[in-house]
Parts: structure tokens; sequence; C-alpha cells
């Protein structure tokens, strides 16, 4: 007598429908929704398997999902085993396992936690392929499982169509991100004040990065140069290289991976273009050989002009301990601090605004120089109908370093003067952060929002290379419930 077949999970809380694939209709996907058809990996192709025998197989590759910021974040998993593991546990199931039973588990890090989250692995498809992410071998499924735990994570698939790569990076990796906007860097040549960690040799930093970084590039907006690119679209800074030309001079190129999975770009290093005649005809092969699906190699001087920002995934230690992008050292010592700002009391709105200096303010000391690093993580809001995406308001974080006799000033009144830093996104994010290198002394971190009685939850997170355990009260600063104090002891 035939055994009986084993019955699949069926995730009830995020099921093979409408409800899972749409939240509003609002985007292009919507048309294709009498079309769309849901299958398990066995159902698609003939030996199912989740991880990929090389970096090539497992390249990421988008579908009709306007999600290219979440796959240029999935990217960073390929550079890191540790990661990998920790987002997809060891021992999942194969297909062809007595163990399998149709569901997938993974961890996606939520405002401060790891957060386990199971699907099963009924998929989107369109004609019996998958319409969402993939990878370069079509029978390998990582990516695609990854992306439907996200987008369980979000409400549905629609709601990942548009977002912001940095993001993606603290949800994957429990880690922190860097932006560089290159258009400050092209317009900065020359001048020696400038943003920290933006520096006119750009590229060249990113050199030294590419090895243990996630590396990502964006263009925000149309022009000319980048018509073939589209706008609003996330790219993966794949490799970079540096070589001499024929006459002695240095050449940086950078190898650029569009998630659409199709090469696109008819600059100068193209196949057949131009630039390669500058250099050696063995270079030329080798660099061109190197090129997979949706690859293309740009210069330094094209890649400045052509793209709007840089997006840096901090590095980590097995031991769960970031790196600094600029010194390698590790940042050992942690320390969250939640607040929240309230209607009324505490979101005092931007530096414009008068109740500005009624926002939350965090004390930070500082015994002897330190690189420092300072960040604040906003908790989404709920998004009205209608728009696909999390909703995140547009909020700074600003720091002030207290004079060292105190100069009789209270917080109030030295938040009237002009920050040490001051860093707003160029849009709404969900975290903004900046590395310092920090003198010894006292400092105030206000986090800010940008209107005025906006209300929305944060945590400041605070990592420095010291490793000391830190000293914290809970002192009112005047104005009860609206401050919090945070000393940090860093003494070696």
């Amino acid at each position: 007598m035939r055994a009986p077949a084993k019955e699949l999970f069926r995730d009830a809380a995020f099921p093979a429908s409408d409800s899972s694939l749409f939240s509003s209709f609002s985007t292009p996907l919507a048309q294709f929704r009498e079309e769309i058809t849901w299958r398990r990996p066995q159902e698609i192709c003939a030996t199912p398997r989740l991880f990929a025998g090389s970096p090539q197989e497992g390249q990421v590759k988008q579908g009709l999902l306007g999600d290219c910021w979440f796959l240029c974040a999935c990217a960073t998993l390929q550079k890191s085993r540790h990661l990998l593991d920790q987002v997809f546990p060891p021992g999942q199931p194969s297909w062809l396992d007595q163990t399998y039973r149709g569901s997938f588990t993974c961890r996606v890090w939520q405002f401060g936690r790891w957060v386990e989250v199971t699907v099963d692995d009924r998929l989107p498809c369109l004609a019996g392929r998958l319409c969402f992410s993939r990878c370069q071998r079509e029978d390998v499924f990582w990516l695609p499982l990854l992306e439907k735990v996200y987008a369980k994570v979000h409400g549905s698939y629609e709601q990942l169509w548009a977002g912001q790569v940095a993001d993606a990076l603290v949800d994957l990796t429990g880690g922190l991100a860097e932006r560089w906007n290159l258009k400050d860097v092209a317009g900065s040549s020359g001048q020696q004040d400038r943003p920290h960690g933006v520096e006119h040799k750009t590229c060249r930093q990113l050199l030294s990065l590419k090895d243990r970084c996630l590396l990502s590039c964006s263009v925000l907006g149309p022009r000319t140069g980048t018509r073939e690119l589209g706008e609003f679209h996330a790219f993966i800074v794949s490799d970079l290289r540096e070589l001499q030309d024929r006459a002695g001079q240095s050449i940086l190129l950078l190898r650029i991976q569009n998630p659409w999975g199709r090469r696109c770009w008819q600059g100068p290093w193209r196949d057949g273009g131009e630039g390669w005649s500058r250099v050696e005809p063995a270079a030329q092969v080798e660099l061109l050989s190197q090129l997979q699906d949706g690859e293309f190699w740009v210069e330094e001087d094209e890649f400045l002009r052509e793209f709007d920002e840089v997006t840096i995934g901090f590095p980590s230690t097995e031991a769960g301990h970031l790196q600094s992008l600029h010194s390698g050292k590790v940042l050992c010592h942690t320390q969250e601090l939640p607040g929240a700002w309230v209607k009324g009391q505490s979101a005092g709105g931007c530096r414009n605004n008068s109740g500005f200096p009624s926002n939350p303010k965090f004390w930070l000391r500082v015994f002897e120089p330190s690189e420092v690093y300072v960040g604040v993580l906003q908790r989404p809001r709920v998004r009205a109908a209608g728009h696909p995406g999390r909703d995140y308001q547009a909020v700074g974080l600003h720091l002030w370093k207290v004079p060292a006799d105190g100069g009789g000033q209270d917080a109030p009144s030295l938040l009237l003067q002009e920050p040490l830093l001051s860093c707003v996104p160029h849009s709404y994010a969900q975290e903004v952060s900046r590395l310092c290198h920090l003198p010894a002394g006292a400092y105030h971190i206000v986090p800010s929002t940008y209107l005025p009685d906006t209300e929305g939850a944060f945590t400041v997170t605070v990592e420095t290379r010291i490793d000391r355990r830190s000293i914290h009260s809970q002192e009112m600063l005047g104005q009860p419930l609206r401050e919090v104090s945070f000393m940090a002891v860093m003494k070696a």
C-alpha cells in the first residue's frame, strides 16, 4: 500500500493570494494581477537547491518587482558566510529530505533584535517561471525565499516597491550603513571643510573597502548620461581595479552590476568601447572576461559624474562587532538607548523651528580621543492606504561639544549655536548616522524630526572601539520625561 502523501505547510498569515502580492494596486505590478500563479520550487524545476555552488551562479537578478534596493543589500550575504548563516540559520531542509515540509525560516533584524520569520515556499510565477527576484541559476532559491520573508515582514510584495539600500542593509545584517553623496564629492575638490568621510578620492577609499564591505551606488534622478540606467535605481559595485594605461598613468575602473541582469551602459569602457585603447590588450581581455550578465565597467570620473550616491555596509566580525570603515578597528563597545518624539513635549522639529531645543538630548562623555559612530534608527509608522513601502519621516542627527568649563550654559542655549556636526539625509530614511573622530570632552547628541509635533519612536546607537562598560543615569535635566543623560566611560 502506498504511504499517504505528506501535507506541505501553507502559511495562513501570508497566503498564496492577492493579499500577499498587493497592498493598494498602486504600482505597475497590478497589471499582472490575473497572470501570477504560485508554485513551489519542485514545481518550477527538477532539482531545486537552496544555495549555489559559486558566486556567479548565486548572482542576484531583479524581476518585475521594483526592489533593486533590497537585492543590492542581499548581495552582502554572499560576501560573508557568518552573515548568511545569521539570516538563513543552518539546517534548513532540502527538497529531497524526508524532513521537508514546505517551509523555511529566516531571521531579519527589526528595531534592535533578530526576528525569526517562517514562510511556505510557494513563490509568485508567470508562465511557470519566477516573476520576482531570482538567482543567475534558476534552480537556486535562497534569494526568492528571502524576498518572500521580507515581503511578509512589510505586509506584501508591493510594499517592497522602492526603498533605501541602507535600510535593507540594516535589516539583513543587524549593522549600520553609511551614505556618501557623490555630488558633494565631485564639487568639493580643493575645499578643506567637507563632511567627515567624504573626500575627493572617494573611489580610492572604495578600493580599500571592496573585499570586506557591501558597496552599492544609486541613480536618484534622470540625466542625459544615465538615461539607459533608469532613474531612482540601485546598483552593486562588484569590483574595483587599478591599472596603468599605455603612458604609465593610473586608471581606476569600477565594475557595476545592474540587478536588472542586462548590460545597459554605452560608455567608453563598454565591450568594444574606445576606453580600452588606452590599456594593453591583455588587460582588456581579462577585465571583459569577468563581466557577468548585467555588469559593465566605468572609469572613476564617469562614476562620480553619472551616479549620485554610494551606500556602504559596515563590515562585522563573527563575534558580531562592527568595524570602522575608515580605520578597520573593531567598534566593540555598543550602547543602544531608546527614545521618542512626543507631540507637545519632545517633537521639536528641525533647527529652523523655535521648538528645536525641546528635542530629546543624550549626553556622551569621551575621556580620550576616540572613533565614535553615532546613529539614529527610527521605527516605521503605519503607512496610509494606497502608498506602498515603509513610512518614515525626515529626521536629523546633531552633535554639540559642551565647553570644557561648562560656560554656565544650559542645554537649550547651547543648541542654538552651530553644531559640531549636523547630518540630514536626502530622503525619508530609516536611519541617520555619522562616524566621528572625537577629542576628549562632553557632547550633546540630539535626534530631531524635520516637522514639529511629528511623533515617532527611535533608538540612538553609540559604537566605539574601546571596550568598557558604560555608566548611564536617568537624570532629569530640567524637563521631566523629555531628556535622558548618557555617559560612556571610555578611559583605557
